[in-house]
Protein backbone atom coordinates (compact mmCIF):
# COMPACT_ATOMS: atom_id res chain seq x y z
CA UNK A 1 0.00 0.00 0.00
CA UNK A 2 1.29 3.28 -1.15
CA UNK A 3 2.21 5.89 1.62
CA UNK A 4 -0.54 8.53 0.19
CA UNK A 5 -3.16 5.57 0.06
CA UNK A 6 -2.03 4.92 3.81
CA UNK A 7 -2.47 8.18 4.82
CA UNK A 8 -6.02 8.25 2.58
CA UNK A 9 -7.29 5.94 4.86
CA UNK A 10 -6.05 7.15 8.05
CA UNK A 11 -7.59 10.53 7.02
CA UNK A 12 -11.24 8.78 6.19
CA UNK A 13 -10.77 6.28 9.57
CA UNK A 14 -10.48 10.02 11.54
CA UNK A 15 -13.12 11.64 9.71
CA UNK A 16 -15.66 8.69 9.96
CA UNK A 17 -14.53 8.48 14.11
CA UNK A 18 -15.49 11.87 14.42
CA UNK A 19 -18.53 12.24 12.43
CA UNK A 20 -19.69 8.82 14.81
CA UNK A 21 -18.65 10.42 17.95
CA UNK A 22 -20.61 14.19 16.79
CA UNK A 23 -23.82 11.40 16.09
CA UNK A 24 -23.49 10.22 19.26
CA UNK A 25 -23.24 13.28 21.31
CA UNK A 26 -25.87 14.88 19.37
CA UNK A 27 -28.45 11.78 20.22
CA UNK A 28 -27.12 10.72 23.55
CA UNK A 29 -27.51 14.84 24.95
CA UNK A 30 -31.53 14.33 23.17
CA UNK A 31 -31.86 11.29 24.91
CA UNK A 32 -29.96 12.51 27.89
CA UNK A 33 -32.77 15.24 28.41
CA UNK A 34 -35.67 12.83 28.31
CA UNK A 35 -34.13 11.06 31.37
CA UNK A 36 -33.60 14.03 33.01
CA UNK A 37 -36.91 15.01 32.23
CA UNK A 38 -38.49 11.87 34.04
CA UNK A 39 -37.42 13.51 37.29
CA UNK A 40 -40.09 16.05 36.85
CA UNK A 41 -43.18 13.66 35.69
CA UNK A 42 -46.23 14.06 38.02
CA UNK A 43 -49.29 12.21 37.64
CA UNK A 44 -52.27 12.89 34.83
CA UNK A 45 -54.95 10.57 33.73
CA UNK A 46 -54.76 7.26 34.16
CA UNK A 47 -51.53 7.54 36.31
CA UNK A 48 -54.15 8.78 39.27
CA UNK A 49 -55.56 5.27 39.00
CA UNK A 50 -52.84 3.39 38.51
CA UNK A 51 -51.07 4.91 41.63
CA UNK A 52 -53.84 4.61 44.27
CA UNK A 53 -54.45 0.97 43.60
CA UNK A 54 -50.48 -0.10 43.42
CA UNK A 55 -50.29 1.54 46.78
CA UNK A 56 -53.47 -0.12 48.35
CA UNK A 57 -54.35 -2.90 46.38
CA UNK A 58 -50.18 -4.17 45.51
CA UNK A 59 -49.30 -5.48 42.30
CA UNK A 60 -51.28 -8.83 42.49
CA UNK A 61 -54.52 -6.39 43.81
CA UNK A 62 -54.16 -4.59 40.63
CA UNK A 63 -53.16 -7.12 38.63
CA UNK A 64 -56.64 -8.50 39.24
CA UNK A 65 -58.65 -5.43 39.34
CA UNK A 66 -57.50 -4.91 35.45
CA UNK A 67 -58.23 -8.75 34.65
CA UNK A 68 -61.56 -8.30 36.32
CA UNK A 69 -62.64 -4.65 36.15
CA UNK A 70 -60.95 -3.09 33.27
CA UNK A 71 -59.68 -4.35 30.33
CA UNK A 72 -57.75 -7.67 30.89
CA UNK A 73 -53.88 -6.93 30.16
CA UNK A 74 -52.73 -8.80 33.58
CA UNK A 75 -48.60 -7.99 32.19
CA UNK A 76 -49.79 -4.65 32.08
CA UNK A 77 -51.23 -4.20 35.32
CA UNK A 78 -48.41 -6.37 37.05
CA UNK A 79 -45.86 -3.51 35.45
CA UNK A 80 -48.38 -0.73 36.57
CA UNK A 81 -48.05 -2.18 39.80
CA UNK A 82 -44.11 -2.33 39.77
CA UNK A 83 -43.81 1.11 38.48
CA UNK A 84 -46.39 2.39 40.73
CA UNK A 85 -45.72 0.51 43.58
CA UNK A 86 -43.24 3.06 45.48
CA UNK A 87 -45.24 6.34 44.98
CA UNK A 88 -43.82 8.18 41.97
CA UNK A 89 -40.17 6.97 42.10
CA UNK A 90 -41.13 4.55 39.56
CA UNK A 91 -42.26 6.67 36.87
CA UNK A 92 -39.35 8.92 37.63
CA UNK A 93 -36.84 6.53 36.69
CA UNK A 94 -38.85 4.62 34.26
CA UNK A 95 -37.50 6.84 31.24
CA UNK A 96 -34.20 6.17 32.03
CA UNK A 97 -34.62 2.43 32.34
CA UNK A 98 -35.99 2.29 28.98
CA UNK A 99 -33.19 3.97 27.06
CA UNK A 100 -30.54 2.36 28.77
CA UNK A 101 -32.25 -0.94 27.98
CA UNK A 102 -33.13 -0.40 24.69
CA UNK A 103 -30.03 1.15 23.77
CA UNK A 104 -28.49 -1.84 25.23
CA UNK A 105 -30.82 -4.03 23.11
CA UNK A 106 -30.09 -2.36 20.29
CA UNK A 107 -26.22 -2.44 20.01
CA UNK A 108 -26.56 -6.10 20.86
CA UNK A 109 -28.95 -7.11 17.60
CA UNK A 110 -26.35 -4.41 15.35
CA UNK A 111 -23.55 -6.19 16.76
CA UNK A 112 -25.53 -9.94 15.33
CA UNK A 113 -26.73 -8.00 12.33
CA UNK A 114 -23.14 -7.18 11.19
CA UNK A 115 -21.82 -10.64 11.82
CA UNK A 116 -23.93 -12.15 9.68
CA UNK A 117 -22.90 -9.66 7.22
CA UNK A 118 -19.12 -10.57 7.51
CA UNK A 119 -18.75 -6.75 9.07
CA UNK A 120 -17.16 -5.77 12.71
CA UNK A 121 -18.29 -2.29 13.63
CA UNK A 122 -16.81 -0.67 16.12
CA UNK A 123 -19.57 -0.08 19.13
CA UNK A 124 -19.38 3.43 19.16
CA UNK A 125 -21.18 3.71 16.49
CA UNK A 126 -24.11 1.21 17.29
CA UNK A 127 -24.26 3.34 20.27
CA UNK A 128 -24.63 6.58 18.42
CA UNK A 129 -27.59 4.78 15.79
CA UNK A 130 -29.37 3.50 18.93
CA UNK A 131 -29.27 6.25 20.62
CA UNK A 132 -30.33 8.20 17.43
CA UNK A 133 -33.27 5.78 16.37
CA UNK A 134 -34.40 6.13 20.09
CA UNK A 135 -34.25 10.26 19.43
CA UNK A 136 -36.49 9.82 16.24
CA UNK A 137 -38.94 7.54 17.72
CA UNK A 138 -39.56 9.18 21.17
CA UNK A 139 -40.25 12.95 19.75
CA UNK A 140 -40.86 12.28 16.22
CA UNK A 141 -44.56 11.68 16.60
CA UNK A 142 -47.05 14.26 17.70
CA UNK A 143 -47.26 12.85 20.99
CA UNK A 144 -43.93 13.20 22.78
CA UNK A 145 -44.87 13.08 26.60
CA UNK A 146 -46.83 10.12 26.38
CA UNK A 147 -44.43 8.18 24.16
CA UNK A 148 -41.51 8.37 26.69
CA UNK A 149 -42.42 10.55 30.16
CA UNK A 150 -46.30 9.47 30.38
CA UNK A 151 -45.56 5.56 32.43
CA UNK A 152 -48.86 4.36 31.29
CA UNK A 153 -48.45 4.80 27.73
CA UNK A 154 -44.94 4.01 27.77
CA UNK A 155 -45.38 0.52 29.27
CA UNK A 156 -48.48 0.01 27.02
CA UNK A 157 -46.65 0.88 23.50
CA UNK A 158 -42.45 1.46 24.33
CA UNK A 159 -41.63 -1.15 26.81
CA UNK A 160 -43.22 -4.35 24.66
CA UNK A 161 -40.74 -2.83 21.79
CA UNK A 162 -37.77 -2.82 24.60
CA UNK A 163 -39.10 -6.28 25.56
CA UNK A 164 -39.11 -7.35 21.80
CA UNK A 165 -35.37 -6.68 20.79
CA UNK A 166 -34.31 -8.81 23.88
CA UNK A 167 -36.62 -11.26 22.53
CA UNK A 168 -34.85 -11.39 19.69
CA UNK A 169 -31.74 -11.44 21.45
CA UNK A 170 -33.03 -14.88 22.84
CA UNK A 171 -34.43 -16.16 19.65
CA UNK A 172 -30.95 -15.79 17.60
CA UNK A 173 -28.97 -17.28 20.78
CA UNK A 174 -32.11 -19.99 20.74
CA UNK A 175 -31.36 -21.25 17.35
CA UNK A 176 -27.78 -21.28 17.58
CA UNK A 177 -27.48 -23.73 21.09
CA UNK A 178 -26.34 -26.71 21.03
CA UNK A 179 -29.03 -29.30 22.00
CA UNK A 180 -29.94 -29.27 25.77
CA UNK A 181 -31.28 -27.30 28.73
CA UNK A 182 -30.54 -23.69 27.42
CA UNK A 183 -32.42 -24.38 23.68
CA UNK A 184 -35.56 -25.69 25.80
CA UNK A 185 -35.48 -22.92 28.23
CA UNK A 186 -35.06 -20.40 25.01
CA UNK A 187 -38.18 -22.11 23.91
CA UNK A 188 -39.94 -22.08 26.43
CA UNK A 189 -38.98 -18.50 26.83
CA UNK A 190 -40.41 -17.74 23.85
CA UNK A 191 -44.07 -18.75 24.64
CA UNK A 192 -44.20 -17.07 27.95
CA UNK A 193 -42.62 -14.30 26.41
CA UNK A 194 -45.37 -14.04 23.92
CA UNK A 195 -48.18 -14.89 26.67
CA UNK A 196 -46.81 -12.00 28.36
CA UNK A 197 -47.00 -9.40 25.40
CA UNK A 198 -50.53 -10.70 24.38
CA UNK A 199 -51.55 -9.76 27.86
CA UNK A 200 -49.49 -6.18 27.59
CA UNK A 201 -50.25 -4.52 24.19
CA UNK A 202 -52.52 -5.58 21.61
CA UNK A 203 -51.14 -3.23 19.52
CA UNK A 204 -47.36 -4.37 19.67
CA UNK A 205 -49.49 -8.42 19.54
CA UNK A 206 -50.04 -7.77 16.38
CA UNK A 207 -47.35 -6.49 14.86
CA UNK A 208 -44.83 -8.90 16.37
CA UNK A 209 -47.17 -11.79 15.31
CA UNK A 210 -47.27 -11.14 12.00
CA UNK A 211 -43.45 -10.53 11.53
CA UNK A 212 -42.91 -13.51 13.89
CA UNK A 213 -45.57 -15.54 11.34
CA UNK A 214 -43.75 -14.26 7.79
CA UNK A 215 -40.69 -15.34 9.42
CA UNK A 216 -41.72 -18.59 10.01
CA UNK A 217 -43.29 -19.54 7.04
CA UNK A 218 -39.98 -18.03 5.37
CA UNK A 219 -38.04 -20.12 7.38
CA UNK A 220 -39.86 -23.89 6.41
CA UNK A 221 -37.24 -26.14 5.74
CA UNK A 222 -38.79 -26.65 2.39
CA UNK A 223 -38.37 -23.56 0.98
CA UNK A 224 -34.72 -24.08 1.68
CA UNK A 225 -34.17 -20.40 3.11
CA UNK A 226 -32.97 -21.75 6.53
CA UNK A 227 -30.79 -24.77 7.53
CA UNK A 228 -33.05 -26.32 10.30
CA UNK A 229 -36.58 -26.31 12.19
CA UNK A 230 -35.37 -24.24 14.63
CA UNK A 231 -36.47 -20.71 13.52
CA UNK A 232 -39.62 -22.12 12.25
CA UNK A 233 -40.26 -23.75 15.76
CA UNK A 234 -39.11 -20.53 17.94
CA UNK A 235 -41.94 -17.94 15.73
CA UNK A 236 -44.25 -21.30 16.25
CA UNK A 237 -44.03 -21.24 19.88
CA UNK A 238 -44.17 -17.10 20.34
CA UNK A 239 -46.97 -16.77 17.61
CA UNK A 240 -49.02 -19.31 20.23
CA UNK A 241 -47.95 -17.31 22.98
CA UNK A 242 -49.31 -14.16 21.95
CA UNK A 243 -52.55 -16.55 20.85
CA UNK A 244 -53.32 -18.06 24.42
CA UNK A 245 -52.26 -14.33 26.04
CA UNK A 246 -54.87 -12.69 23.20
CA UNK A 247 -57.34 -14.96 23.99
CA UNK A 248 -57.00 -14.58 27.90
CA UNK A 249 -57.13 -10.69 27.08
CA UNK A 250 -60.24 -11.12 25.52
CA UNK A 251 -62.52 -13.35 27.18
CA UNK A 252 -61.88 -11.70 30.63
CA UNK A 253 -64.18 -10.09 32.66
CA UNK A 254 -62.72 -6.66 32.34
CA UNK A 255 -62.62 -6.99 28.72
CA UNK A 256 -65.83 -7.79 28.01
CA UNK A 257 -66.91 -4.98 31.15
CA UNK A 258 -65.19 -2.94 28.70
CA UNK A 259 -66.82 -3.69 25.15
CA UNK A 260 -70.48 -3.25 26.98
CA UNK A 261 -69.61 0.05 27.34
CA UNK A 262 -69.17 1.10 23.56
CA UNK A 263 -72.33 1.91 21.59
CA UNK A 264 -73.56 -0.31 18.88
CA UNK A 265 -71.77 -0.44 15.64
CA UNK A 266 -71.02 -2.58 13.26
CA UNK A 267 -68.33 -5.28 13.04
CA UNK A 268 -65.03 -4.88 12.61
CA UNK A 269 -64.34 -6.75 9.29
CA UNK A 270 -67.56 -5.02 7.33
CA UNK A 271 -67.55 -3.44 4.50
CA UNK A 272 -67.95 0.32 6.11
CA UNK A 273 -65.42 -0.33 8.58
CA UNK A 274 -62.58 -1.76 6.58
CA UNK A 275 -63.53 1.52 4.58
CA UNK A 276 -63.45 3.61 7.22
CA UNK A 277 -60.32 1.77 8.76
CA UNK A 278 -58.81 2.28 5.06
CA UNK A 279 -59.09 6.37 5.35
CA UNK A 280 -58.22 6.19 9.00
CA UNK A 281 -54.94 4.26 7.65
CA UNK A 282 -54.43 7.07 4.78
CA UNK A 283 -54.62 10.16 7.96
CA UNK A 284 -52.37 8.40 9.85
CA UNK A 285 -49.47 7.70 7.23
CA UNK A 286 -50.26 11.45 6.00
CA UNK A 287 -48.71 12.53 9.52
CA UNK A 288 -46.20 10.04 9.44
CA UNK A 289 -44.67 10.58 6.44
CA UNK A 290 -45.06 14.42 6.97
CA UNK A 291 -41.81 13.87 9.31
CA UNK A 292 -38.91 14.15 7.49
CA UNK A 293 -36.70 13.15 10.24
CA UNK A 294 -37.72 10.21 10.13
CA UNK A 295 -35.27 9.70 7.19
CA UNK A 296 -32.80 10.34 9.51
CA UNK A 297 -33.06 6.57 10.30
CA UNK A 298 -31.75 5.67 6.68
CA UNK A 299 -28.99 8.55 7.20
CA UNK A 300 -27.64 6.76 10.35
CA UNK A 301 -27.60 3.24 8.86
CA UNK A 302 -25.27 4.98 5.82
CA UNK A 303 -22.65 6.39 8.39
CA UNK A 304 -22.69 2.71 9.54
CA UNK A 305 -22.25 1.27 6.57
CA UNK A 306 -19.68 3.76 5.69
CA UNK A 307 -18.43 2.70 9.09
CA UNK A 308 -17.89 -0.69 9.38
CA UNK A 309 -14.96 -1.25 7.78
CA UNK A 310 -13.39 0.66 11.08
CA UNK A 311 -13.82 -2.52 12.97
CA UNK A 312 -11.91 -5.17 11.27
CA UNK A 313 -7.80 -5.19 10.64
CA UNK A 314 -7.92 -4.56 6.92
CA UNK A 315 -8.36 -1.42 5.16
CA UNK A 316 -10.90 1.09 6.00
CA UNK A 317 -13.13 0.03 2.72
CA UNK A 318 -11.74 -3.34 2.12
CA UNK A 319 -14.33 -5.55 0.92
CA UNK A 320 -16.34 -7.27 3.39
CA UNK A 321 -15.85 -11.37 3.84
CA UNK A 322 -19.56 -11.84 3.14
CA UNK A 323 -19.05 -9.89 -0.57
CA UNK A 324 -16.89 -12.55 -2.15
CA UNK A 325 -17.20 -15.77 -0.38
CA UNK A 326 -19.96 -18.72 -1.00
CA UNK A 327 -23.38 -19.75 0.39
CA UNK A 328 -22.35 -20.21 4.20
CA UNK A 329 -19.96 -18.07 5.86
CA UNK A 330 -18.49 -19.14 9.17
CA UNK A 331 -19.95 -15.71 10.48
CA UNK A 332 -23.29 -16.02 8.70
CA UNK A 333 -25.83 -18.29 10.78
CA UNK A 334 -28.83 -17.91 7.61
CA UNK A 335 -28.24 -18.26 3.95
CA UNK A 336 -28.02 -15.63 2.00
CA UNK A 337 -31.59 -15.78 0.17
CA UNK A 338 -32.84 -16.33 3.62
CA UNK A 339 -31.13 -12.88 4.46
CA UNK A 340 -32.50 -10.99 1.70
CA UNK A 341 -36.23 -12.26 2.26
CA UNK A 342 -35.88 -10.77 5.76
CA UNK A 343 -34.69 -7.80 4.86
CA UNK A 344 -37.34 -7.18 2.26
CA UNK A 345 -39.92 -8.77 4.71
CA UNK A 346 -40.37 -5.16 6.66
CA UNK A 347 -42.18 -3.57 3.95
CA UNK A 348 -45.13 -5.64 4.48
CA UNK A 349 -45.26 -6.13 8.07
CA UNK A 350 -45.16 -2.33 8.84
CA UNK A 351 -47.60 -1.84 5.92
CA UNK A 352 -50.38 -4.58 7.33
CA UNK A 353 -49.52 -3.54 11.22
CA UNK A 354 -50.03 -0.25 10.96
CA UNK A 355 -53.08 -0.90 9.33
CA UNK A 356 -54.10 -3.41 12.05
CA UNK A 357 -53.15 -1.24 14.66
CA UNK A 358 -55.39 1.45 13.25
CA UNK A 359 -58.29 -1.34 12.88
CA UNK A 360 -58.00 -1.87 16.31
CA UNK A 361 -57.82 1.33 17.39
CA UNK A 362 -61.09 1.99 15.69
CA UNK A 363 -62.75 -1.00 17.09
CA UNK A 364 -62.16 0.45 20.34
CA UNK A 365 -62.13 4.22 19.89
CA UNK A 366 -64.55 4.94 17.09
CA UNK A 367 -63.41 6.91 14.08
CA UNK A 368 -60.77 9.27 16.39
CA UNK A 369 -59.02 6.25 17.74
CA UNK A 370 -56.52 7.27 14.61
CA UNK A 371 -55.70 9.47 16.61
CA UNK A 372 -53.93 7.80 19.29
CA UNK A 373 -50.15 8.57 18.47
CA UNK A 374 -48.58 6.94 21.00
CA UNK A 375 -49.88 3.50 19.30
CA UNK A 376 -47.60 3.88 16.08
CA UNK A 377 -44.86 3.22 17.93
CA UNK A 378 -45.74 -0.65 17.57
CA UNK A 379 -44.86 -0.40 13.97
CA UNK A 380 -42.84 2.71 13.99
CA UNK A 381 -39.61 1.00 15.52
CA UNK A 382 -39.93 -1.86 13.23
CA UNK A 383 -39.91 0.78 10.19
CA UNK A 384 -37.28 2.97 11.69
CA UNK A 385 -34.80 0.15 12.17
CA UNK A 386 -35.40 -1.40 8.42
CA UNK A 387 -34.86 2.65 7.42
CA UNK A 388 -31.17 2.43 8.97
CA UNK A 389 -30.83 -1.68 7.91
CA UNK A 390 -31.28 -0.02 4.26
CA UNK A 391 -29.06 2.75 4.96
CA UNK A 392 -26.67 0.01 6.21
CA UNK A 393 -26.59 -1.88 3.20
CA UNK A 394 -26.33 1.22 0.90
CA UNK A 395 -23.40 2.93 2.86
CA UNK A 396 -21.36 -0.71 2.68
CA UNK A 397 -22.07 -0.96 -0.81
CA UNK A 398 -21.37 3.13 -1.22
CA UNK A 399 -17.73 2.06 0.62
CA UNK A 400 -17.09 -1.05 -1.70
CA UNK A 401 -18.08 0.95 -4.77
CA UNK A 402 -16.44 3.98 -4.46
CA UNK A 403 -12.56 2.31 -2.51
CA UNK A 404 -12.37 1.20 -6.50
CA UNK A 405 -12.66 4.52 -8.37
CA UNK A 406 -9.89 7.18 -8.75
CA UNK A 407 -11.85 9.83 -6.66
CA UNK A 408 -11.78 7.49 -4.18
CA UNK A 409 -10.02 10.24 -1.66
CA UNK A 410 -12.24 12.88 -2.43
CA UNK A 411 -15.86 10.70 -2.54
CA UNK A 412 -15.19 8.62 0.70
CA UNK A 413 -14.91 11.58 2.90
CA UNK A 414 -17.46 13.49 1.06
CA UNK A 415 -19.91 10.46 1.49
CA UNK A 416 -19.50 10.38 5.35
CA UNK A 417 -19.82 14.21 5.78
CA UNK A 418 -23.06 14.08 4.12
CA UNK A 419 -24.68 10.96 5.93
CA UNK A 420 -23.27 12.00 9.40
CA UNK A 421 -24.69 15.76 8.08
CA UNK A 422 -28.06 14.42 7.33
CA UNK A 423 -28.25 12.39 10.55
CA UNK A 424 -27.22 15.37 12.87
CA UNK A 425 -29.75 17.61 10.35
CA UNK A 426 -32.63 15.10 11.33
CA UNK A 427 -31.90 15.17 15.20
CA UNK A 428 -31.60 18.95 15.02
CA UNK A 429 -35.16 19.23 13.90
CA UNK A 430 -35.99 17.27 16.93
CA UNK A 431 -34.98 20.32 18.82
CA UNK A 432 -38.17 22.78 19.18
CA UNK A 433 -40.00 19.82 20.21
CA UNK A 434 -37.37 18.87 23.28
CA UNK A 435 -37.61 22.19 23.82
CA UNK A 436 -41.08 22.77 24.52
CA UNK A 437 -41.45 19.47 26.34
CA UNK A 438 -39.31 20.45 28.54
CA UNK A 439 -40.43 23.65 29.30
CA UNK A 440 -44.27 22.13 29.58
CA UNK A 441 -42.80 19.11 31.65
CA UNK A 442 -40.65 21.11 34.55
CA UNK A 443 -43.59 24.45 34.72
CA UNK A 444 -46.52 21.78 35.37
CA UNK A 445 -44.27 20.04 37.75
CA UNK A 446 -43.76 22.88 39.73
CA UNK A 447 -46.90 24.23 39.77
CA UNK A 448 -48.56 20.55 40.94
CA UNK A 449 -45.74 20.26 43.52
CA UNK A 450 -47.10 23.23 44.98
CA UNK A 451 -50.92 22.09 44.52
CA UNK A 452 -50.36 19.01 45.98
CA UNK A 453 -48.83 20.27 49.57
CA UNK A 454 -51.54 22.26 49.69
CA UNK A 455 -54.35 19.63 49.35
CA UNK A 456 -52.32 17.67 52.05
CA UNK A 457 -52.28 19.74 54.25
CA UNK A 458 -55.62 20.15 53.90
CA UNK A 459 -56.66 16.69 53.52
CA UNK A 460 -54.61 15.73 56.47
CA UNK A 461 -56.38 18.65 58.57
CA UNK A 462 -59.75 16.94 57.91
CA UNK A 463 -61.17 18.42 54.60
CA UNK A 464 -62.94 16.14 52.43
CA UNK A 465 -63.80 18.34 49.30
CA UNK A 466 -60.68 19.82 48.03
CA UNK A 467 -60.12 22.18 45.41
CA UNK A 468 -58.35 21.12 41.97
CA UNK A 469 -57.23 23.17 39.58
CA UNK A 470 -56.63 20.93 36.07
CA UNK A 471 -52.77 21.07 34.64
CA UNK A 472 -53.42 19.11 31.22
CA UNK A 473 -50.11 18.12 29.53
CA UNK A 474 -49.59 15.75 26.68
CA UNK A 475 -53.26 15.87 25.25
CA UNK A 476 -54.39 13.55 28.34
CA UNK A 477 -57.20 13.66 30.44
CA UNK A 478 -57.43 15.89 33.47
CA UNK A 479 -60.36 15.72 36.20
CA UNK A 480 -63.75 18.15 34.79
CA UNK A 481 -63.86 16.31 31.46
CA UNK A 482 -67.43 15.84 32.14
CA UNK A 483 -70.08 17.56 33.45
CA UNK A 484 -71.06 15.08 34.93
CA UNK A 485 -69.01 13.98 38.63
CA UNK A 486 -69.97 10.35 38.22
CA UNK A 487 -68.59 9.82 35.36
CA UNK A 488 -65.27 11.48 36.18
CA UNK A 489 -63.03 8.39 36.26
CA UNK A 490 -59.85 11.41 36.75
CA UNK A 491 -61.18 12.99 39.62
CA UNK A 492 -62.43 9.79 41.32
CA UNK A 493 -58.65 8.46 41.28
CA UNK A 494 -57.47 12.22 42.27
CA UNK A 495 -59.84 11.54 45.83
CA UNK A 496 -58.73 8.42 46.21
CA UNK A 497 -55.01 9.39 45.85
CA UNK A 498 -55.35 11.54 48.83
CA UNK A 499 -58.06 9.84 50.70
CA UNK A 500 -60.49 12.18 50.35
CA UNK A 501 -64.11 12.34 49.44
CA UNK A 502 -63.87 14.23 46.35
CA UNK A 503 -62.91 17.50 44.68
CA UNK A 504 -64.23 20.14 42.84
CA UNK A 505 -62.72 22.78 39.75
CA UNK A 506 -60.96 26.11 41.33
Amino acid sequence: MSTASAEGNRFVRRLLLGAGGCLAAAAGALIAVGCFLGLYVRPTSDDWCAAWKSRDLGVLGITHDFYATQNGRITNAFLSGIVYGDGLAGVKILPTVIAVTFTAGLVLLGIQFFRYLGERPRVMFLIAAALALQALLYYGGTRTYQVLLWAPATISHTVPAVIGAWALLLAIRTVRRPRGAPRTAGFAAAFAIGFAIGTLSESFALVSGLLAAAIALLALPGLKLAWTWLPFTWCLLWCAGLVVGLAVLYTSPGARWRRAQQPPKEPMLSATELRGTFEDWQLMWDSVSGQWAYLGAVAVGLLLGLAAGLGASGPAHGPAPSAVRGSREPGRAVPRRMLIALLLLPVPVVVLGSFAVVLGLRSGYGPSGWTYARTWTNYLVLMELALCVYGVLLGAWARRFLARREAAAVALPAAAVAAAGLAVASLAVLVPNVKQLTTTTVTRAVAWDAQNSRIRTEAAAGAGDLGYRRMPIGSLAEPFFTSDYERDWVAACIANWYGIDRIHRL
